[in-house]
């Protein structure tokens, strides 16, 4: 087992892509660019060493100038960062796909990505507008491409260089069994909703079997009630092992084997979201067993339309 300061530099080798995903995660949700550049910068300076943006978050141009002021103070270079974005779903199609992975590319200032996902499996109609609707509010999707096609598209994406691995997001586990069945290369990651109130073991155990990465998003239950970190098994293993709730739940992802995402602008969360120690074993025990309570807080998997992200703007 590792040793409790290691655990916050696990790293877990792609079987389908290229180098090793740092288990533990900064995400880039944040919807002001000035506090995105300040909260990227300081999670940089504070160790972490994988970021997850998106297309959709609309601030990859932020998340770009953070790291390029970090590789100009001569701390870190761009291959120490695991930068991870995704695919919004108005450019599903297949010609859409390459422009849209180098713009991002153009936005972040890199020239590649580790990895690529499909932000969610469904297709909104494509262009301009991220969140199409009709009159009456409804989302418009786009009934002429599959994901498979997609997926495909994805693939080239690998073939030619600059995509060093592709996965899946905001998914079922029979969506994930839909690509894998056809797919020619296999998803890396699979990032999905996933905490104590949602562990998501199946889809775990198949990852575990087709050797792709479960990538736990809302690692904390994005602060929603019912509160994760105010749940009293977790709270009182906190003060067992003198960590916060935070830790203790982050902690549990990393050695049960799946990487995290959390995020914060707060610097002091940032950093005791990195500063986790591994659990003993009667603690991952009670968390697995003696938590009843389950919920999903983001529907975006029934739907394409992400729960945490603001409509507007």
């Amino acid at each position: 087992m590792a040793t409790s300061d290691a655990l916050r530099y696990t790293r877990i080798p792609l079987t389908h892509g290229s180098g090793a995903i740092p288990a533990v995660g900064f995400g880039t949700l944040i919807p002001d660019p000035v506090a995105t550049r300040q909260a990227t910068k300081t999670a940089l300076e504070v160790g972490f060493r994988h970021l997850d943006c998106a297309e959709r978050y609309r601030n990859e141009d932020a998340v770009g100038d953070a790291m390029q002021s970090a590789f100009k103070a001569g701390a870190i270079r761009r291959g120490d960062i695991f930068v991870t974005t995704k695919l919004w779903n108005t450019n599903h199609r297949p010609e859409r796909v390459r422009p849209a992975f180098d713009a991002s590319c153009r936005r972040l200032q890199v020239d590649y990505v580790d990895c690529y996902l499909i932000h969610t499996p469904f297709a909104f109609q494509p262009g301009d507008e991220q969140d199409p609707r009709d009159e009456r509010g409804k989302v418009i999707y786009d009934s002429g491409v599959t994901l498979a096609e997609t997926w495909q598209a994805l693939e080239r994406l690998v073939d030619d260089g600059r995509c060093r691995s592709i996965g899946l997001s905001d998914v079922t586990l029979e969506k994930v069994r839909e690509i894998v069945a056809v797919a020619r290369i296999k998803p890396a990651a699979v990032q999905v909703e996933s905490h104590p109130y949602l562990p998501e073991w199946d889809l775990l155990e198949f990852c575990r079997e087709h050797g792709i990465v479960l990538l736990a998003f809302a690692a904390l239950g994005h602060g929603l009630d019912p509160k994760l970190v105010d749940d009293p098994v977790i709270t009182d293993i906190a003060g067992r092992v003198h960590k916060t709730p935070a830790q203790v739940a982050l902690a549990w992802a990393v050695q049960r084997g799946t990487a995290f995402l959390t995020t914060s602008t707060k610097p002091e969360y940032i950093r005791q979201n990195f500063a986790i120690s591994t659990l003993p074993e009667d603690a991952m025990r009670e968390i697995r067993e003696d938590i009843r309570t389950n919920v999903r807080f983001n529907a975006v998997v029934a739907s394409g339309v992400p729960g945490f992200i603001p409509r507007a703007g």
